[in-house]
């Protein structure tokens, strides 16, 4: 079993950016209900864009 470690909180800087009105919707629809926030989705799906632009190399 692995040993447990207290996670830490990366840092972070605020970007501000600009959605298409129907992602910001889809999203949330998306989200709805679930213990997610918009910014923990959006942060997810870059790095899934990133990972498979990285495997295409």
């Amino acid at each position: 079993m692995a040993k447990f470690q207290i996670p830490s909180i990366p840092p972070t800087t605020n970007k501000t950016i600009r959605f298409p009105n129907d992602i910001i919707e889809q999203v949330e629809n998306t989200i709805k209900g679930k213990d997610c926030t918009f910014s923990a989705f959006v942060i997810s799906a870059v790095r899934a864009a990133l990972e498979s632009l990285e495997e295409d190399k």
